[in-house]
């Protein structure tokens, strides 16, 4: 994983200024420990006119593994190799930007003691990093850097140059040129930007960590056109450090607009707002319907097809009454999360005992599957093409065959309620479709007719008398003569 920063100068101003802005002699190769491997800093030149400061850091997988990467009681067979061979050691990630930080943490702070006048001095600066896993491509890349007064050039990396016709791979060669930036502010670019773009931490994402956001983003964030995006990826798209990031951001922008502080606007805005009462998000009130639907009918174990990144999971695990909870996902990084969220290779024995995670794909029949009181598919079916979901339909009611089965997808008719949707377009952009409540109870009937089953429908979230809820929720029961009617 490598990384250079490059300046140009004269006899007056000489290029090698930067080693005192590093606080890292040009003369010396040095190596810092890092928590997931190896720093090492050099100059491959350095004299008046041309300086380049490289970071290299070498990855130790091990030390990644054990330090919150493991799968954990449960995971899935394969994700031990996965965790060992990948691109970390490559490509520029969090891991990169947490070296970043520490390695010249003086320098993304602008303290040079030695020479007092060079961080504020703006100078040309061009960075360089090979391997960019840019998640949005490299139009996201312009996006990000370009409104902070760079010029981009960011070339796709072909998946393999010996057949051009397999297309470019997810990373691009970046270059960023300026000469209006100082070195401080072109560090804590990088420090914030690169994981956005790699669009993963690899590690925990704290409340801390929205600290370390706003450090980092003073003076550019809160102006940024891109704000909510690079909130959101920098935060794991955790909603809750997410809100918290961009309200205080908007403080700070209220505050420079007004020219006052920004403790004197949050203490107006906290007077002001103090009792008023939070809404509680739809994901919540979706959770609690579903759990409230398996208390109902006493399902101890239950399987979560489709758990994402483990929420309901969570959830389940706080309730003793569900005996064993299996949680299903098709995709490993999600799997990878839901585990540090679950924080299984902590959990203590007993807990461990109750839950498991694997990966499958709902396409496919499954024997893990089969001989579960409950199964929960939340927002899973629109995720899928329609020609896809008879086989989802036969691998769930038709081979695993739960005693109840609770099956929840937006409500479309709803999106009209939602102010900051535009008219025509889906929650999502992987949703394949949204369905009217009209059509989701056909599907549902025509479900429960093929393979025995009854279904009620419940509303989640408020229920409209217009549009109906936002969330719709179908209860199927095996082994009832109950025919199917709405709640």
């Amino acid at each position: 994983m490598f990384l250079t920063i490059s300046t140009t100068g004269s006899a007056e101003r000489p290029a090698t200024d930067l080693g005192f802005l590093l606080h890292k002699h040009p003369e010396k190769a040095q190596a810092f420990s890092t928590s997931y491997g190896t720093a090492h800093v050099l100059y491959p030149e350095a004299d008046a006119e041309r300086c380049t400061a490289a970071l290299l850091l070498e990855v130790d997988a091990v030390a990644l593994v054990r330090r919150g990467k493991g799968k954990g009681r449960g995971g899935a067979p394969d994700a031990a190799l996965a965790q060992y061979v990948n691109d970390r050691p490559y490509a520029a990630s969090s891991l990169l930007a947490v070296a970043l930080s520490g390695v010249f943490s003086s320098a993304m702070r602008g303290v040079c003691a030695a020479r007092p006048e060079l961080p504020a001095r703006p100078r040309p600066l061009r960075v360089e990093v090979p391997a960019l896993p840019a998640r949005g491509g490299p139009e996201l890349v312009r996006r990000l850097f370009e409104p902070l007064g760079w010029t981009v050039t960011a070339e796709p990396v072909a998946l393999d140059a010996e057949f051009p016709e397999w297309g470019d791979s997810r990373y691009v060669r970046l270059v960023l040129e300026a000469d209006t930036l100082t070195l401080a502010e072109a560090l804590r670019h990088l420090y914030v930007l690169l994981p956005v773009l790699d669009d993963a931490k690899h590690y925990w994402v704290a409340p801390d960590e929205v600290d370390k956001l706003l450090r980092a983003g003073e003076g550019w964030l809160p102006a940024h056109p891109e704000q909510k995006l690079i909130t959101s990826r920098y935060l794991s798209r955790r909603w809750s450090l997410t809100r918290q990031a961009m309200e205080r951001l908007e403080l700070v922008r209220l505050a420079e607009a007004d020219d006052s502080d920004v403790e004197e606007i949050d203490n107006a805005v906290a007077a002001e707002t103090e009792s008023e009462e939070k809404p509680t998000p739809l994901a919540v009130q979706r959770r609690e319907a579903i759990l409230a639907a398996l208390r109902a009918c006493g399902a101890a174990r239950v399987l979560d097809l489709g758990c994402g990144q483990g929420q309901l999971v969570q959830a389940l695990l706080r309730d003793p009454s569900f005996t064993e909870i299996v949680g299903v996902d098709v995709s490993m990084r999600a799997l990878t999360i839901a585990s540090r969220r679950l924080k299984l290779d902590r959990m203590g024995e007993r807990q461990a005992a109750r839950v498991q995670l694997f990966q499958g794909s709902l396409a496919y029949t499954d024997k893990r599957l089969g001989g579960y009181d409950a199964a929960v598919l939340s927002e899973v079916i629109e995720h899928l093409d329609l020609p896809r979901l008879p086989a989802l339909e036969y691998a769930v009611f038709g081979a695993a065959r739960p005693r109840t089965v609770l099956v929840t997808t937006p409500n479309v008719e709803y999106n009209v309620r939602w102010e900051t949707l535009p008219a025509g377009h889906v929650r999502h952009g992987d949703h394949r479709f949204e369905w009217t409540r009209e059509e989701f109870r056909a599907w549902a009937a025509e479900v429960a007719e093929r393979h025995g089953y009854a279904v009620e429908f419940v509303p989640v979230g408020p229920d409209d008398p217009e549009v109906g809820p936002p969330t719709q929720m179908a209860v199927f029961t095996a082994g009832t003569v109950k025919e199917a009617k709405a709640a």
